[in-house]
């Protein structure tokens, strides 16, 4: 398994090792350990969701409050999506830009991003089947959202995937720069001594 930093800092595309023989595959799509030498901190497994989507539908931005936020780690079981990792962190160097990576049943990565930090896919293929272990429950009060059509963000959509299909909820989400006005965005500061905290839990 290839764990590689993206250019958001805090998120990384993983690459399993696919074994297959004349029965078919078998690969570890998700080591806990090799998770944890890399990040600094163990991933603590609260929910796992899994999202069946058209060609062109277009899920995120989406974030959580933090603390607690939502850790992911995202793969693709059936056909393709794009997935975006946007730096929402008032104060990263990166804030304000994204960095994606192509989730498909064919090199079966995944994609992981730390708490904090803003989630999107759009669908590639008939029936994407996208599955995600995220470190805590759906808390409807500390999840919020930014539009992922935002011309400030720029997120670029694949010509394969067609007419982008945004839920109203998602349409309607505001921009970048509303979503900093109005104060729901996470700070830099706050996010990496949220980040300190998890690895200090690990050496008591």
């Amino acid at each position: 398994m290839q764990i590689r930093e993206l250019a958001i800092p805090d998120s990384y595309e993983v690459t399993p090792v696919q074994r297959a023989d004349d029965r078919g595959l078998f690969l570890e799509w998700y080591r806990f350990d090799l998770l944890e030498e890399r990040i600094g901190h163990p991933l603590t497994l609260r929910q796992a969701n899994t999202s069946v989507s058209k060609r062109g539908v277009v899920r995120g931005i989406h974030f959580a409050d933090v603390p607690v936020g939502q850790a992911k780690y995202v793969t693709v079981t059936h056909g393709a999506v794009l997935d975006y990792i946007v730096d929402i962190r008032v104060g990263s160097p990166t804030f304000g830009q994204w960095d994606s990576v192509l989730l498909d049943d064919v090199d079966r990565r995944a994609a992981y991003l730390s708490e904090g930090l803003g989630h999107a896919f759009v669908a590639l293929t008939e029936d994407a089947t996208v599955s995600y272990l995220v470190s805590d429950v759906y808390r409807p009060q500390a999840e919020h959202g930014i539009t992922p059509l935002d011309p400030a963000v720029g997120l670029t959509f694949p010509a394969e995937a067609g007419e982008p299909l945004l839920s109203p909820k998602d349409l309607e989400a505001p921009t970048l720069e509303e979503a900093e006005r109005q104060g729901l965005l996470p700070s830099w500061e706050a996010v990496r001594a949220f980040y300190a905290s998890l690895g200090e839990k690990v050496s008591r």
